[in-house]
C-alpha cells in the first residue's frame, strides 16, 4: 500500500512538470499585462522649469556660517551667470515670475597634508548651500535642492602653484553659480546635493 501511494505521488509530480511546460507560452503572452505593458525601463517624468517663469529675481543668499560677507559675493556670481546665460531675464522681485533663494549652510576648511614641520601643505575647502525656486505669481515653492556642494583642493599660498583661501572660494563660487543655473534651467536631476550622511560637521 505504501509503495502504491508513493508511485502516485511521483506520477503526480511528473504530470505537474509537463503541465507547466505547456502553460509556459501563455505565461510569456500574459507577461506584458503584469508589467503594465511597458516596452522599456521605467523613467520618472522630467521636472523642468515651469513655462510661466521667464523672469527671475535672485535674493541675496542667507549665511548661517560664522564667515560673514560671503553671501554677497556668491549672490553676485549667480546673478552674473544668469545674465550671461540669457535664457531667463533677471528682474527685481516685484516684476519677476520666479524668485531664487538660497542659504550657505556649511563652510569647512580641512587640512589634508603637512610638511615635516607640521605646517599644512594642502587644504580642501567645502561649501554647501540650500537653494529653492518659488513661483511668485502662484506663491508656490517649485523645488528645493539641499546641500548643493562646492569643494576645491589647493596648496598653501607659500608653495608653488598655491593660492589663498579667498582665491579658492572664488573658484567654488564659479562652480556653484554654474550648478545653480543648470538646476534652475534644466530641472530635477541636472545637479543634486550630497546626502545628509556626507555633510561635514559645522566648524
Amino acid at each position: 500500500m505504501n509503495n502504491k501511494r508513493g508511485k502516485r505521488e511521483v506520477g503526480s509530480g511528473k504530470w505537474l512538470s509537463w503541465e507547466w511546460f505547456y502553460l509556459l507560452p501563455f505565461t510569456f503572452y500574459l507577461l506584458p499585462f503584469f508589467t503594465g505593458c511597458s516596452s522599456g525601463p521605467y523613467k520618472p517624468a522630467e521636472q523642468v522649469l515651469p513655462a510661466n517663469i521667464r523672469k527671475i529675481a535672485i535674493e541675496t543668499f542667507k549665511n548661517s556660517t560664522v564667515y560673514y560677507g560671503m553671501e554677497e559675493k556668491l549672490t553676485r556670481n549667480i546673478t552674473d551667470s544668469f545674465i550671461q546665460d540669457g535664457r531667463l531675464a533677471v528682474a527685481n522681485p516685484a516684476e519677476a515670475d520666479g524668485i531664487l533663494r538660497g542659504e550657505i549652510n556649511r563652510y569647512v576648511l580641512e587640512p589634508l597634508t603637512y610638511d615635516e614641520n607640521h605646517v599644512v601643505r594642502e587644504y580642501k575647502l567645502w561649501i554647501l548651500v540650500d537653494i529653492s525656486l518659488t513661483d511668485r505669481v502662484k506663491n508656490e515653492v517649485v523645488w528645493i535642492e539641499k546641500n548643493l556642494e562646492g569643494n576645491y583642493r589647493f596648496f598653501n599660498v607659500g608653495l608653488p602653484g598655491g593660492m589663498t583661501e579667498d582665491e579658492a572660494r572664488g573658484i567654488i563660487w564659479d562652480k556653484l553659480s554654474r550648478d545653480i543655473l543648470k538646476r534652475t534651467i534644466k530641472g530635477f536631476g541636472a545637479v543634486t546635493g550630497i546626502s545628509e550622511k556626507k555633510v561635514p560637521p559645522k566648524q
